[in-house]
């Protein structure tokens, strides 16, 4: 196994396939081996860089909560990329990934050359944002006070049934993979990061002001996430939008092929200078075009 040392928490790495790097980032909910369907894919034609975040197996669980946090999380992917000489990357993020990788799009855009943003922006909406951060908070003094993850209960959630529904063996593997997170490093995650990180709503200047090619991901069922990203395509003229449809969090577990081709798509346009800036008469509800 490989390790790189950010600020005395080791972070476990793995490098797959050589060609332009590309960063996978992961959910709360998942860790390094979430990424494998996307890993035998996209190694064939990039450098697939897979890490865990603190508190997630193999790498460090520290104990003090105070090594824990949303904008130490960007800090750590940038020493990964820095660790391994990379200058630039593309980079997929799912949910709690995603996060980090508008951050990195946003402070370090000269690190990022494409952004794919999967399943992100959960307790950024405004009217249900005090709601989700409640309820983050009481999942983790649950999680702390059973010293685990309610995994198949999590797994049961209504924006992760969805994979249960197409693909019972992959969601038996979700959850069992769940199941073995360390209690410390969830809860301390969710606390540290999940509730307390801010709104991307709070940021609306600076995601107009993204320049990487950047695409959104998000499932017609995680309620969750549906307004957010509306709001991110209307807020960044540099972002795409896709849906996927009867679908949950979970994007590249429940629909690995399509979220595949999806991106690699993407990643070619962007590669191909195609990928462009939102040209500003679309951003009319108008039907027909304004006259000379």
């Amino acid at each position: 196994m490989a390790f790189v040392n950010s600020e005395g928490v080791n972070l476990y790495y793995e490098v797959t396939g050589s060609g332009h790097p590309l960063l996978f980032l992961h959910e709360f909910g998942g860790d390094a081996r979430t990424w494998e369907q996307q890993v035998r894919y996209f190694s064939r034609r990039y450098r697939c860089i897979v890490t865990a975040a603190r508190g997630y197996p193999p790498s460090d669980v520290p104990e003090d909560e105070n090594a824990y946090g949303w904008e130490q999380n960007i800090v750590d992917a940038i020493t990964i990329l820095d660790y391994l000489e990379v200058t630039k990357a593309h980079v997929i993020g799912l949910s709690m990934g995603a996060y980090i990788g508008l951050f990195l799009a946003m402070r370090y855009a000269d690190r990022v050359s494409a952004l794919v943003a999967a399943s992100g922006g959960s307790g950024s909406h405004p009217p249900t944002r005090e709601d989700f951060i409640s309820e983050t908070l009481n999942a983790a003094e649950r999680t702390l006070r059973e010293n685990g993850v309610p995994a198949d209960e999590m797994a049961h959630g209504p924006n992760r049934i969805q994979l249960k529904l197409k693909d019972l063996r992959g969601w038996t593997e979700f959850r069992d993979q769940l199941a073995e997170h360390p209690g410390t490093g969830s809860a301390y995650t969710q606390r540290r990061v999940q509730a307390v990180r801010p709104s991307l709503h709070d940021f609306e200047d600076e995601l107009a002001n993204v320049n990487a090619p950047t695409l959104l991901m998000v499932g017609d069922e995680d309620e969750g996430c549906l307004d957010i990203n509306l709001w991110l395509k209307r807020a960044m003229p540099m972002a795409g939008l896709t849906m996927f449809p009867k679908s949950g969090h979970l994007l590249n577990l429940e629909e690995p092929g399509h979220f595949n081709k999806v991106c690699i798509d993407f990643f070619g346009a962007a590669e191909n200078g195609q990928w462009r800036k939102r040209d500003a008469t679309t951003l009319s509800a108008r039907m027909y075009g304004q006259e000379d």
